[in-house]
């Protein structure tokens, strides 16, 4: 966290050293695509803390050339930012792998053997709050709505390709971009841009399943879901386990980046819980605070610290529902972020009173 902060306050320094006359202006009307370039840099990037310094970065770029643009359509200074945007993404890729999640780097973990350390060597994917999600930037005509488009299994896939190809779907079929527009952006040819956005297409549709009909958007107003989230939020303060595993469905997954290992089943899930995070003569362990992420429930989890007498932030917990209206709603995966940095990202505090 500290060096995050360091590195921060660093990009704050530069962006201090420009004139003062200059960033005042060119503020006023740069300053409103903060966060829609925010959303594009970390589906680029998948993760919240890269995305943050490529905007920085962006944004300082933009200031500091904003004379260099002269064009007074909105819609040309925007195309304009994300040229900045995407170009300084790409050039940070250059230097990082790409990010994915447990279930994708090795088969399900053995429940009967010890959970796995943490591998902090690789680059997990990381959760974005869905209060920072942009309502009216792209085009419902898209191929991927806004909200898939950020879910973490369309995001895993994505990282599967190159980064330029990478860019073409997200510029095509998310945002809704033409062929001639990316080509000017990446600055290739638009027959370049169809043949790398007909290679990405046809590598996503290999590893991404379009959600299911019985997967449900989640908004936050369906009464059923609501009770099951009720349901399971009590589980967890209540270490109540056999009640947990009540609510799953019989494939579900559990997983905890950065521990490589990930379990599937309700008997394996069942097993590690009582193991590893509710283990016998330990009451009251967790405290569970509702929001979402990545267009879907989630929970910022507290864990008791008795030395200070409270709760701790511990992690951040993305649920996937599967099921339908008349059969009921059942939880197909739970992701836990094994980040305590977390909680701030999405507004909550590091530590409740016990």
């Amino acid at each position: 966290m500290e060096s995050r902060e360091k590195a921060k306050q660093g990009k704050t320094d530069r962006i201090n050293n420009t004139p003062s006359a200059d960033r005042s202006a060119s503020s006023l009307v740069i300053e409103p695509y903060r966060r829609e370039l925010l959303l594009h840099c970390y589906r680029l990037l998948g993760s919240l803390y890269d995305a943050e310094d490529a905007v920085q970065d962006a944004m300082l770029r933009a200031w500091r050339h904003f004379d260099t643009f002269t064009e007074s359509d909105p819609g040309s200074l925007r195309r304009w930012l994300y040229t900045i945007a995407t170009n300084t993404s790409l050039d940070m890729l250059k230097k990082r792998s790409p990010r994915t999640l447990p279930t994708v780097t090795a088969p399900a973990s053995d429940a009967m053997k010890p959970v796995a350390p943490k591998n902090s060597e690789v680059l997990w994917l990381e959760p974005f709050p869905d209060s920072w999600l942009v309502e009216a930037s792209e085009d419902p005509e898209a191929r991927y709505s806004r909200h898939e488009s950020i879910s973490l299994a369309f995001l895993t896939a994505l990282q599967i390709l190159p980064p330029r190809q990478r860019a073409i779907l997200l510029l095509s079929d998310v945002l809704d971009w033409r062929a001639a527009e990316i080509a000017h952006l990446l600055e290739i040819s638009v027959g370049a841009v169809n043949s790398a956005l007909h290679r990405a297409r046809v590598a996503l549709e290999k590893n991404y399943q379009l959600e299911q009909p019985e997967r449900m958007q989640f908004d936050g107003t369906n009464a059923a879901i609501n009770t099951l989230l009720a349901r399971y939020l009590k589980m967890w303060e209540s270490d109540d386990v056999d009640g947990l595993v009540a609510l799953l469905k019989e494939d579900a997954t559990l997983s905890m980046p950065p521990v490589p290992s990930w379990y599937q089943g309700r008997d394996a899930i069942r097993r590690v819980l009582l193991a590893v995070l509710f283990p016998a003569g330990v009451r009251n362990r967790w405290r569970l605070s509702p929001t979402h992420a990545n267009g879907q429930p989630a929970f910022v989890v507290y864990r008791a610290n008795e030395a200070t007498g409270s709760y701790q932030a511990f992690a951040l917990q993305v649920i996937a529902l599967a099921g339908t209206p008349g059969d009921g709603w059942q939880i197909a995966s739970v992701t836990a972020f094994l980040d305590p940095d977390l909680a701030a990202s999405f507004g909550f505090p590091s530590q409740l009173p016990h």
